[in-house]
C-alpha cells in the first residue's frame, strides 16, 4: 500500500504595505509554519526578528497554480490584504477549486494604512477607497471617483494624469486640495501638497520614478491644515536619518530598535568579534571555583562577559543554579538584562555611573564578620582595564581577574559601506563604547566630518577625540536606549535652530558648508 500525500494548506498571508514589522501576530505564526513561503510582490518585506523561516523564494501571483502546491505547507504573502487583492482572491478560490484547504490571514490594508501614515484621518464622512495600480488608459472597468468627500486611490506615477481625468469627470474642482505621498511607510517617504490642477507636476516635486505607488488622497482631509496636525511619521526627529551602529548584530537589537523608534535608518557595520582565550585553563578553573564557593561575588562589566560563563557552564552542564551562594555585581541595563534571561538577579547595579570606575565607588568594603570569604571573579575581556581590579583590591577584597574572551577585530565592511563612511552619506554614527571607535576607523576609516558623532559616555567621548572626531552628542547615562534617545534630541535643537536661522531643515549628509552640516 502506498503512503497517502501530505496534508496541503496554503495560507494567503496578509503582508501589510510593506514594512515586516507591520505584520500581524497571525502572519508571524503563518509564515513560521509554513514549510515554503512564496512573497508575491517586490514590495514586501520579510526581515522580521521573529521570524524563522524554511524555504523562501519571489513568484508573482499570476505564476501560482495550485496544482504546484499540492502536498505542501505553503504561505503565499500578498502585498497588504489578500482579499484586497483581486488577484489573490482568484488564486484562493482556484485552490479551493483544487481541494486544497485554504487559509486567510488578513493582513493590514494598504489602501487605509498608508494614508494614515502621511497622517490623514479617514474618520467621519465619506471615504471612497481605489486601487489604479494594475489599471490602464484602456482599461474597460476604470473606477468612477464621486464626485464628494475623501477619495484614497493607489496608482503609480504615470498614472497622475488618468488621476485627474478621472476627478474632472465626476467635476471635482481643480482648485481641490491633493496630497501624493512616495515610498509610504518607509524611512524614504515624502509627501506633496497640491492641488487637482497641478497633479501633473507632483511627480517631478517627488522626485518619483513612473512605475512609484503612490497614495494619492483628494478631498478637504489632504489639506495642508489638516494634514499638519496628524504629520507624525514624517515629522519624527530622526526621520530618514542614515545611522551607522558599529557594533555586533545581536548586540544591537535594543540601540537599533530605539532608532528606528525615532525614525532613523540604522544599518549595523560589526566591528569586532568575540573569540574563546587563547588559554582556556584559567577560565577553567574559575569556573570549578564557582561551583565550589570560593568566591563572595562575581563582577559583570559586560554582557559578553555574562555569556562567556554561561556558555562554559553550559559546557560542564551546569546551569545557573551554580551560582546561588555567589553575589552578582554588574555594570549597565544590558549586562543586567543578560544576566535576568539566563536566570540571575543582580544584587548590584550602580546607581550613578554605569562604568568599571562606577561600580567600584559603590561596591561594598570587605568586612571579615560579614563576608564569609573574600574572593571577588572578575571575567573580563583581554583588552580591558584595572580598573575594577584595582578599586575592588582598595576596598579589601582578593580579586582574580580571568579573561573570559577576546575581542577580535572584525573585516572590513564592504566597499560601499567603506565609501559612505568616508564621504558623509551617513547622517550620524552612534559609538558605545571606546574598542567601537578605534576598531571603525581601524577597519573603515573616520567617518565624514559632516556626520553627527554621538558617544555612550565620556570615555568613549575622549577616545572619539582621540582619533580626531568631533562629539556632537553624548548620552548622559550610559545606555543605548539613553544614547538613542539624546541623538533623537539633538534633531530637534538642530532642526529648531535652523528653522530660526531659515536654513534648509534637510539631513545633515543633504546639508553642508566647507565640509561641515549647517547649524553644527
Amino acid at each position: 500500500m502506498s503512503e497517502s500525500p501530505t496534508h496541503t494548506r496554503v495560507a494567503f498571508v496578509g503582508g501589510g504595505p510593506g514594512p515586516a514589522w507591520l505584520l500581524t501576530l497571525a502572519a508571524v505564526d503563518a509564515l513560521n509554519a509554513a514549510d515554503e513561503v512564496i512573497i508575491t510582490s517586490e514590495e514586501l518585506q520579510l526581515g522580521h526578528p521573529r521570524l524563522h523561516l524554511r524555504h523562501v523564494h519571489r513568484q508573482p501571483l499570476a505564476e501560482l497554480n495550485p496544482d504546484t502546491l499540492a502536498g505542501r505547507q505553503v504561505a503565499v504573502v500578498v502585498w497588504g490584504d489578500p482579499l484586497l487583492d483581486s488577484a489573490a482572491a482568484e488564486v484562493a478560490a482556484q485552490c479551493i477549486d483544487a481541494g486544497l484547504e485554504v487559509d486567510i490571514i488578513p493582513g493590514v490594508a494598504a489602501r487605509t494604512s498608508l494614508p494614515e501614515f502621511a497622517g490623514v484621518a479617514l474618520a467621519g464622512g465619506a471615504v471612497q477607497l481605489l486601487t489604479l495600480v494594475h489599471e490602464t488608459h484602456e482599461s474597460q472597468s476604470l473606477p468612477e471617483i464621486s464626485a464628494t468627500g475623501t477619495v484614497v486611490l493607489l496608482a503609480r506615477g504615470d498614472q497622475l494624469g488618468l488621476v485627474a481625468e478621472l476627478a474632472e469627470e465626476a467635476r471635482r474642482p481643480a482648485a481641490e486640495p491633493v496630497l501624493v505621498t512616495a515610498q509610504a511607510a518607509s524611512p524614504e517617504q515624502v509627501s506633496v501638497s497640491t492641488t487637482l490642477g497641478k497633479l501633473d507636476k507632483a511627480l517631478d516635486e517627488l522626485r518619483a520614478p513612473q512605475d512609484a505607488v503612490l497614495v494619492v488622497v483628494l478631498g478637504t482631509q489632504s489639506a495642508p491644515e489638516q494634514r499638519n496636525r496628524l504629520n507624525w511619521y514624517e515629522t519624527k526627529p530622526l526621520f530618514g536619518w542614515r545611522v551607522l551602529v558599529p557594533r555586533t548584530k545581536d548586540q544591537a537589537g535594543t540601540l537599533t530598535s530605539r532608532l528606528a523608534s525615532h525614525g532613523a535608518v540604522p544599518e549595523v557595520v560589526p566591528t569586532m568579534s568575540i573569540e574563546p582565550p587563547r588559554t582556556p585553563q584559567q577560565l577553567d578553573r574559575a569556573i570549578t571555583g564557582l561551583v565550589e564557593g570560593r568566591y563572595r561575588w562575581i563582577a559583570f562589566t559586560s554582557a559578553n562577559a555574562v555569556r562567556a560563563i554561561r556558555d562554559k557552564f553550559i559546557e560542564y552542564g551546569l546551569d545557573a543554579r551554580a551560582l546561588g551562594g555567589v553575589q552578582i555585581a554588574v555594570v549597565g541595563a544590558a549586562t543586567a538584562e543578560t544576566c535576568r534571561a539566563w536566570g540571575l538577579e543582580p544584587d548590584l547595579i550602580p546607581i550613578g555611573e554605569q562604568s568599571a570606575a562606577g561600580l567600584a565607588a559603590e561596591f561594598p568594603a570587605y568586612d571579615d564578620l560579614l563576608d564569609p570569604m573574600d574572593g571577588v571573579l572578575l571575567p573580563k575581556a583581554d583588552i580591558a582595564t584595572e580598573t575594577l581590579s584595582a578599586g575592588l583590591t582598595d576596598l579589601g577584597w582578593q580579586v582574580e581577574d580571568v579573561v573570559a574572551y577576546r575581542t577580535v577585530r572584525a573585516a572590513p565592511p564592504p566597499l560601499e559601506t567603506r565609501e559612505a563612511i568616508k564621504t558623509g552619506k551617513f547622517d550620524a554614527v552612534v559609538f558605545t563604547s571606546s574598542s567601537t571607535v578605534r576598531n571603525l576607523v581601524g577597519i573603515a576609516g573616520k567617518p565624514h566630518k559632516v556626520t553627527i558623532v554621538a558617544a555612550i559616555g565620556p570615555q568613549t567621548a575622549e577616545t572619539c577625540r582621540e582619533h580626531g572626531l568631533r562629539v556632537d552628542v553624548q548620552a548622559e547615562n550610559p545606555s543605548v536606549v539613553e544614547l538613542a534617545d539624546a541623538l533623537a534630541r539633538f534633531a530637534i535643537e538642530r532642526r529648531a535652530d535652523l528653522v530660526a536661522r531659515k536654513k534648509p531643515t534637510v539631513r545633515p549628509s543633504l546639508q553642508r558648508r566647507r565640509g561641515r552640516p549647517v547649524g553644527s
